[in-house]
């Protein structure tokens, strides 16, 4: 495909990508062919020596559409691959003017490995980043927080991080995020009681409305009696265990003989 066709079909990705409702499919079918056509040109492979800034930036920009596409398909292998992409343009092209997107897509991966407990990653992936843009930069902070919360156990405030995401894309990651905690929450609660309101329950696993706390109870199979409005758990200890009494009596009257005869 010669460049002009290139930037031709990049321009065309762009305007249906940030159109009001993009077709994500037809976005998806770009991204195919300008990868292809990409990788022909060597700009996704680096094995070429570049130094036209304009075509880098074509690459780059078409890159970023696609992380930002991988992650409102819910496709988080495309966009780690995306983002490995992005890394040499980011890192090894310092003449490349900033890109207004470096910094979200940067921020939506720290949450990204945040979301699947790759904490290690994710503290490897702050050491590549300046010190300063770390502590400036709303994008970069807000996965930073997220995982001090975290560890805190203070999963409200990474609740009540949705209403201040640097971009929609968070939400995505936010809402793996919840899922985990709530199983968490889930488990805890499951030892504890016995039983809970179906109202109380919900207030501990952040649902607002009752269709999301009855399909979880059923996800995690416990009993709900709509008379009561309660929950009630499955415990272990509702689960008999066969304990051979007569023979364990036998045998410790048999070894305390043996003990006699010893003494």
């Amino acid at each position: 495909m010669a460049l002009t066709d290139i930037k031709t079909l990049a321009q065309e990705l762009s305007k249906e990508y940030n159109a009001p409702n993009p077709d994500l499919a037809k976005c998806g079918q770009y991204l195919s062919k300008l990868k292809i056509a990409l990788i022909e040109l060597q700009y996704l492979t680096h094995e070429g020596k570049h130094n036209n800034i304009e075509e880098l930036t074509l690459a780059r920009d078409v890159l970023e559409i696609g992380a930002q596409w991988s992650v409102r398909t819910k496709d988080i292998p495309s966009f780690e691959r995306y983002m490995a992409q992005l890394q040499t343009y980011y890192n090894d092209y310092s003449e490349l003017p900033t890109s207004p997107l470096k910094y979200n897509l940067i921020g939506l991966n720290l949450l990204c490995l945040l979301s699947q407990n790759r904490i290690s990653d994710f503290h490897t992936a702050l050491e590549t980043i300046e010190s300063q843009e770390l502590l400036n930069n709303p994008a970069i902070q807000h996965p930073i927080k997220l995982e001090q919360s975290l560890m805190e156990g203070s999963y409200n405030r990474v609740w009540s991080s949705r209403a201040d995401v640097p971009s929609k894309e968070y939400l995505f990651f936010i809402d793996i995020l919840m899922d985990t905690i709530r199983n968490e929450i889930a488990s805890c609660s499951e030892k504890a009681y016995s039983s809970l309101p179906l109202k109380d329950a919900g207030t501990l696993l952040f649902f607002t409305n009752m269709e999301d706390i009855l399909n979880f109870a059923k996800e995690r199979n416990w009993k709900v009696n709509p008379v009561e409005q309660k929950a009630y758990f499955h415990s272990d200890a509702d689960e008999r265990i066969s304990i051979p009494a007569n023979q364990i009596i036998k045998q410790t009257m048999f070894y305390a003989r043996d003990m006699d005869r010893i003494v």
